[in-house]
């Protein structure tokens, strides 16, 4: 497919590995049989991107590398073997990476090599860089072109909107693993972070009703008043467990259907899962998302008695992309600011520390930050 693309580009690299970023000149990747080449537009930057690539939080990739997950961008040079996407189209960059021969084998691009020798080794010798690039070459199948008319021209999305698709991604995941229905009551905790807010946004729009758990009060309300009347109700965890239990059950008027946990690794002692066991229903199901590490006392004898569905789930299936986007493009899903999520700060690839202190600062739910060449 006939292409223009220049010989160089400049790109984000870390040389070795948790020692600061800099922006260096290297050759601009070309397409190859199964692969495109995207200009990147706009890549968000996760809350905690400081303790990834400064070493804190112990993510294994391989050095030199050059960071940066999901992206928006547009088509800019096919491989040989794409029949169906067109240079300059609008594309979102998926950055879920799976084999091809076999999917158990997953990594996250440019931010975690996986969990087996294959996953690895995908990320070390075929897909080593991200997206904090001007161009970044990906597999054909991670790329998704969204209708630049409908979202940019008809809803008002920026790209730095679209952007921010990934994290709804995520908790979509989750919520469809655990086959949430309409009309269910869904509770969502933390509910306040970001990947917590856009699980209530998610659930909502696939019509249940949600009860929002969280410490912080002032950002529950927040939450919930960007929704219409009794669609997301709140829960603030006082860290009793009986009483929390019995204000879920006073909230959603009875027993809940399903939990959604997505706790970040410091959460590991809350006592928020087990009061949202409690408060379950005979065989209602729990979908685990969250970034605890180390092992969580559970309530063994409730989840028998109860007929309880627990469920892990890391990331989500090309399926799922393919559903967000669709409920995104048809209106029902609002995401970036016409969804009330304020883009914080908008920053050139120069200035990726201060995006990683932004970021780091609006961790919340109704805030990012992104990143852009230039």
């Amino acid at each position: 497919m006939a292409h223009s693309l220049p010989a160089t580009q400049k790109a984000l690299l870390q040389t070795t590995y948790a020692e600061p970023l800099e922006v260096k000149t290297i050759p601009t990747p070309e397409p190859l049989p199964g692969t495109v080449v995207v200009k990147i537009l706009s890549a968000p930057v996760l809350s905690y991107a400081k303790e990834v690539y400064n070493g804190k939080r112990k993510y294994p990739y391989p050095t030199p590398f050059t960071p940066g997950s999901s992206a928006v961008g547009r088509m800019a040079a096919l491989g040989p073997d794409a029949t169906s996407q067109k240079l300059g189209q609008l594309v979102y960059i998926d950055c879920t990476i799976r084999s091809r021969d076999n999917p158990s084998d997953v990594f996250l691009m440019g931010l975690h090599e996986g969990f087996s020798d294959g996953s690895r080794k995908l990320m070390s010798e075929v897909w080593r860089n991200g997206s904090w690039a001007e161009y970044c070459r990906v597999p054909l199948e991670n790329v998704y072109p969204l209708k630049e008319d409908r979202l940019i021209g008809e809803l008002g999305y920026r790209e730095a909107d679209l952007a921010s698709l990934g994290r709804f991604l995520v908790v979509y995941g989750g919520l469809r693993d655990i086959g949430v229905q309409a009309g269910e009551t869904v509770v969502v905790a933390p509910a306040t972070g970001g990947f917590g807010g856009a699980a209530v946004m998610v659930a909502v729009a696939m019509g249940a009703t949600v009860i929002a758990m969280a410490r912080n009060e002032t950002a529950l309300n927040g939450l919930s008043s960007r929704f219409g009347p009794g669609k997301v109700k709140t829960v603030k965890i006082a860290g009793d467990v009986v009483m929390d239990a019995e204000e879920v059950k006073k909230a959603a008027g009875g027993p809940i259907d399903a939990a959604f946990d997505i706790s970040p690794p410091m959460a590991v002692n809350s006592t928020h899962m087990k009061s949202c066991i409690m408060a379950m229903r005979h065989g209602g199901q729990i979908s685990l998302m969250g970034g605890i590490r180390d092992d969580v006392a559970i309530p063994y004898h409730l989840i028998m008695h109860k007929d309880l569905v627990l469920k892990g789930k890391w990331m989500y299936g090309r399926e799922d992309v393919q559903a967000v986007i669709k409920m995104v493009e048809a209106g029902l899903l609002k995401i970036g600011e016409p969804g009330g999520l304020k883009v914080a700060n908008d920053y050139p690839f120069n200035d990726w520390e201060k995006a990683f202190d932004a970021a780091e600062k609006n961790a919340g739910w109704d805030t990012c930050v992104v990143m852009r060449p230039s």
